[in-house]
């Protein structure tokens, strides 16, 4: 598949020019089709031969050696989750925390950044430090004059304010050389360049399916590094993610499917293998050296100094000052056009993937200019 056949089995660029995949990614036709074409056999007719339970375990396999595959791993070392929030949520309940604990995050992360480590905070007086950042750039050593002696620490490969690329495996070094566990939030990863996990070194990763990976909504992953795992004990407790759920005492299964514990729908999956097949089919080359150009001609057209994320090439999410963010999200609306403002930030973004064209990118700045 190229660029040009995936617009064409996008139905939504029919109504509207999209440049909002960074808050989630409309589906093509054939993965909406597969995930469709799953739940009408899970329901239709799974029961009458090999069961319902049967199929669904091995769609789920089958989707974590596509997603390991896809990021650098095992697929021992992937559980698949309802989201990235989901799957960063899981982790704090699996540890153990008092007030002599600290966790240190940046002042970009999204929600699912912030929220967990803020009730540890207030349940468990957990020490919170937050990095402050220049427009999404973490200075490498202010970061690692605050991890000292810190529990864990957490940042997003790509903050989704300004599409800044993170560098991963120094912060990640830096944290842990200070005994720190790492999380990463990587939901603006995949889809949009390689990743590999093992090479990032952090002790876990979370992401999902539905923004760059153009696929469905509710079909998330983590991985979890093996010997994190076997030092963590999830809060949720089911028959998928013990070894024997009828045993006292039981025991959790091996590796990062012990965040998998009960029944989940099995369909949003086979819409994640379809969507990242999809994505390996067009080349992530063909995505990265497409968007540089696309928003390459975005940064030169708008004015100088509005500009905040990098000029040079870092990924495909641009942020730009305005002085009323969501007026101009509004009024470019009216042009057919989607985009987004970034709350508190007086940001305007825009995303670029591989099914946009320069004609998207020239219909956003004369909108702008009017």
């Amino acid at each position: 598949m190229n660029p040009s056949q995936l617009r064409d089995d996008m139905p939504v660029l029919d109504e509207i020019i999209y440049l909002n995949t960074g808050a989630s990614g409309p589906s093509p036709r054939h993965v909406v089709d597969a995930t469709e074409s799953w739940y009408e056999f899970h329901e239709f007719e799974s029961a009458a031969g090999p069961g319902m339970y049967e199929p669904a375990f091995e769609l789920f396999d089958g989707a974590r050696a596509t997603v390991a595959s896809h990021i650098g791993t095992d697929p021992g070392n992937v559980a698949l989750t309802g989201s990235t929030t989901d799957g960063i949520s899981r982790l704090p309940l699996a540890m153990d925390w008092d007030s002599d604990d600290v966790v240190v995050r940046t002042d970009v992360e999204h929600a699912a950044g912030i929220l967990p480590w803020r009730r540890l905070r207030d349940e468990y007086g957990v020490e919170v430090r937050v990095v402050e950042t220049d427009q999404g750039w973490i200075d490498p050593d202010d970061w690692e004059d605050a991890v000292q002696g810190a529990t864990l620490a957490t940042f997003s490969s790509v903050p989704w304010t300004s599409g800044v690329r993170a560098p991963v495996r120094e912060l990640t070094e830096r944290a842990q050389d200070a005994g720190a566990r790492v999380v990463v939030d990587a939901v603006q990863s995949p889809g949009q360049h390689p990743i590999d996990v093992t090479e990032w070194g952090a002790d876990a990763v979370a992401a999902s399916g539905h923004k760059w990976l153009l696929g469905p909504w509710g079909a998330g992953f983590l991985y979890v590094d093996p010997e994190f795992a076997e030092t963590l004990a999830p809060a949720q407790l089911g028959y998928r993610n013990t070894v024997d759920p009828y045993a006292d005492p039981y025991e959790y299964v091996e590796g990062a499917r012990r965040f998998e514990f009960g029944t989940v729908a099995p369909a949003p999956y086979a819409g994640l293998q379809a969507a990242i097949e999809t994505i390996e089919d067009i080349g992530l080359g063909t995505v990265q050296s497409r968007v540089e150009r696309l928003t390459d001609r975005l940064k030169a057209g708008l004015d100088e100094g509005r500009l905040v994320s990098p000029r040079e090439y870092h990924t495909g999410l641009v942020s730009f000052a305005d002085d009323d963010p969501e007026a101009t999200v509004e009024r470019v609306a009216e042009r057919g056009i989607k985009v987004r403002s970034i709350p508190t930030t007086g940001v305007v973004r825009a995303s670029i993937h591989v099914f946009n064209t320069a004609d998207d990118v020239d219909a956003l700045l004369d909108a702008l200019d009017g």
